[in-house]
């Protein structure tokens, strides 16, 4: 049984996590709000705010419109991801100490709090580097910016003059298979998956909650609405990332 009410909901969530020995998180977007980036589908989200910015994600009308690709470029300099900080949800993960953050982010918000690097698994990618469609050549996302600055409003490769775009997954792409099987073999080996910040709408991230419930594991999920996921979980605790998580964490609660 699923439990959800607020109280009852974060204090099952703190019994399973004191009982656990292996921990796995799963973040989407929603830890990222209250560091001043928006997510994609709330109610202030990118493209529900702007539904033509969708088309910036999706990687047949990148390739083939240099319209987008300009307009993206434009986009990636001012991305807020560029000053943003770590806030209190990030914080507060990294006290309890996962075995593995799989993220859905792109921000490095998480390696910014503390967490190792090589226990974070960027699913998706990052902004920190652009990578070129042809010949995969990858280099420091913010030298790129840089000769979009100078003028070049859709930078080639250097390498080969293919096709650049941010070192992220965009809609028909495939993801890294190596990365992914990692994210399922942590998954698979975990007591607790904890998924924070995410409407569990992408797959195959999404599908990791299902790999956690075959495996025998429990399932809490931390976010501001509800998801397709919700009735596998064992506790479901609903409110702003920012307060719920650091509630989690709370000394007196976790160790």
């Amino acid at each position: 049984m699923t439990t959800t009410g607020p109280d009852a909901a974060l204090s099952k969530a703190r019994t399973l996590v004191a009982g656990a020995g292996r921990i796995v998180a799963l973040t989407g977007a929603g830890i990222s709000t209250d560091s001043g980036i928006p997510d994609f589908r709330g109610p202030q989200g990118l493209w529900t705010r702007d539904p033509a910015a969708e088309k910036m994600s999706n990687l047949q009308a990148y390739r083939g419109s240099r319209e987008v690709r300009e307009r993206t470029w434009q986009a990636r300099l001012v991305h807020p991801g560029w000053d943003a900080v770590p806030n209190a949800a990030h914080y507060a993960l990294e006290r309890l100490s996962p075995t593995h953050i799989v993220t859905q982010n792109i921000d490095r918000l998480h390696q910014k709090a503390g967490s190792p690097p090589e226990q974070v698994l960027e699913l998706h990618g990052t902004m920190f580097e652009s990578a070129c469609l042809s010949c995969d050549d990858h280099r420091d996302m913010r030298a790129t910016l840089e000769r979009v600055r100078a003028g070049e409003t859709d930078p080639p490769c250097l390498e080969c003059g293919g096709i650049l775009k941010s070192a992220t997954i965009s809609f028909g792409q495939h993801l890294d298979q190596t990365l992914l099987r990692a994210a399922r073999a942590a998954v698979s080996g975990s007591d607790l998956l904890l998924v924070a910040g995410s409407s569990l709408s992408v797959q195959p991230a999404a599908s990791l909650v299902s790999v956690a419930s075959r495996a025998g594991a429990d399932v809490v999920i931390f976010n501001g609405s509800e998801t397709p996921y919700d009735s596998m979980a064992t506790a479901v605790v609903r409110g702003p990332l920012g307060e719920t998580l650091p509630a989690l964490t709370a000394s007196g609660h976790v160790s």
